[in-house]
């Protein structure tokens, strides 16, 4: 199974803010540059996080996104299943020949939800390592080479 960019760029833009300091502001742009990916995408990608309560907006001249409140607890797999959404394959509003008795789209979804399902016990917190008394998490590149 392949994730979308924007479920990629979702888990590696929450994963960067959990591996700062706690508490810490973000700035969406400081994160597109540090994961080398498209401001304009990190900013719609953002706004989805917001909506899931994953992260927190703040405007204005000390606003900034920060992790939110018991964002690091939360299933990787039920993440997913709301960045994702949706079947692998639509055959609805095909001209298929094969629609009437396909079995592929039946088999496809079970394997998607066994993806899922395989993620569900793994949390935000899992994939990052442990700071250890407030230290600073190092991440291997991240940012851009010098």
């Amino acid at each position: 199974m392949q994730l979308t960019v924007f479920s990629d760029l979702s888990l590696r833009i929450i994963m960067r803010m959990a591996a700062g300091e706690p508490g810490r502001k973000f700035t969406a742009g400081a994160v597109a540059d540090e994961l080398n990916a498209s401001r304009a995408h990190v900013a719609k990608v953002v706004t989805k996080l917001v909506e899931m309560e994953l992260v927190t907006a703040v405007k204005g001249r000390y606003g900034g996104i920060y992790l939110a409140d018991g964002a690091l607890d939360r299933s990787v797999g039920h993440i997913l299943r709301e960045l994702e959404g949706g079947e692998v394959v639509d055959c609805v509003g095909t001209n298929c020949p094969l629609l009437p008795g396909c079995r592929l789209r039946g088999a496809l979804a079970g394997a998607q939800e066994a993806f899922f399902a395989h993620l569900d016990p793994i949390t935000i917190r899992d994939l990052v390592p442990d700071r250890g008394a407030g230290t600073p998490l190092q991440l291997l590149g991240v940012g851009k080479p010098e």
